[in-house]
């Protein structure tokens, strides 16, 4: 490991037990050397959601992303088979599917014509007559792991990863009860904010902390006292009773039920689950001082007689983002500043911050093995 990098991971005490841990250090969130790394070990190396199960329903259905500055092909087969291959033609590199979602039979790609079955197999080159030496069957596109948890699909472009049920370890069983393959999606918002993705994280795990004094109106609908955080193995559960309010109308009557739920899976989505409504946030980087946040929102009822009731709660979700892009800027500002080198954690509200930084750098640490074994280089 490169000197620099070593002595950056240096800084951060990974075994220090809650009550004796601070942050991890402000040059994580600055340093472009960590965040090369994040995107090798972390996010080239975990599971990432890249979808939503929706988008495949159908035999033929597909949509492409980009994972860790990898072009990614998710796709069902005839056989009903879900796939993921990485969108990039065996031949010249082009990608095979330039669309960002749609229905096909096969994939051909655009610059010369090479043309691949839904399993990725290739089945025609024109014009490749007396290539000596050349075996089709051993220039299909190149697979990566795929697998599905409720409304989500996966992505981990790890050469033998841990099988997605393990990583999720009693998650499975703490959301089951909340029936979220009943709602149905409605739309999609994306935010660039200029922080560090960290920052964006830290600020939802921070065990509510921020809630009283940042959102008024979601504070107003929680029983903050009773707030809990749970954390899993790689994840953290935040959990409030729900209360009524007639101070901030919208808010009340968007945010009901008895619970809020609001879940986090290492290292980057999260889960905010209410009665009848959901909304997820993935946090991707853009660099070390940027990143995207795409919302999707998910309702019991997207029928037309519920557009103002489902317009309403995502106004009430706009609010609170705003109020958090304000601080997560702040925060990234502040990062810089020679006054600032890491910060003391609360033990009663920030034990989900701190299993973060932990798992983050026990992968920053970790040796990467994201290489691809092709059969035929």
């Amino acid at each position: 490991m490169d000197k620099k990098i070593a002595d950056l991971l240096a800084l951060y005490d990974d075994t220090a037990p809650l009550a004796e841990a601070s942050t991890i250090p402000a040059p994580w969130y600055l340093d472009p050397a960590i965040g090369q790394l994040e995107q090798s070990n972390v996010f080239g190396g975990t599971w990432q959601v890249v979808g939503r199960t929706d988008q495949v329903e159908k035999p033929g259905g597909y949509f492409t992303t980009e994972l860790a500055g990898e072009p990614l092909l998710i796709v069902r087969g005839a056989d009903n088979q879900l796939r993921a291959f990485y969108n990039v033609c065996r031949h010249h590199a082009a990608a095979v599917a330039p669309a960002a979602c749609g229905s096909a039979q096969s994939f051909r790609c655009p610059y010369h014509g090479w043309n691949y079955g839904l399993d990725g197999s290739l089945k025609g080159m024109p014009e490749f007559v007396g290539v000596c030496n050349f075996n089709r069957e051993n220039n299909g596109l190149v697979p990566t792991t795929v697998d599905v948890w409720e409304n989500f699909v996966f992505v981990n472009l790890s050469p033998n990863p841990e099988p997605l049920k393990s990583f999720l370890g009693d998650l499975i069983q703490r959301v089951e009860p909340l029936e979220l393959n009943s709602l149905h999606f409605h739309s999609r918002k994306e935010y660039t904010l200029n922080c560090n993705w960290k920052v964006y994280v830290d600020n939802y795990l921070d065990g509510g902390y921020h809630v009283p004094h940042l959102h008024k109106g979601l504070n107003s609908v929680l029983d903050y006292s009773h707030y809990t955080i749970e954390n899993g193995e790689h994840y953290c559960l935040q959990s409030s009773p729900m209360v009524t309010s007639d101070e901030h109308a919208q808010v009340s009557a968007t945010r009901q039920g008895d619970r809020a739920w609001y879940f986090w899976l290492y290292p980057n989505f999260m889960i905010n689950a209410y009665e009848d409504v959901m909304d997820t946030n993935l946090v991707l980087p853009i660099g070390t001082d940027k990143c995207r946040v795409i919302f999707d929102f998910f309702f019991a009822d997207v029928s037309p007689e519920k557009d103002a009731y489902n317009t309403a709660s995502i106004a009430t979700s706009d609010t609170v983002q705003d109020e958090d892009v304000a601080i997560c800027e702040s925060v990234q500002r502040g990062l810089t500043s020679r006054a600032y080198g890491a910060g003391r954690l609360s033990v009663r509200r920030e034990a989900g911050e701190h299993l973060f930084h932990r798992l983050l750098a026990h992968d920053l640490k970790t040796p990467s093995t994201d290489l691809i074994d092709l059969a035929v280089r």
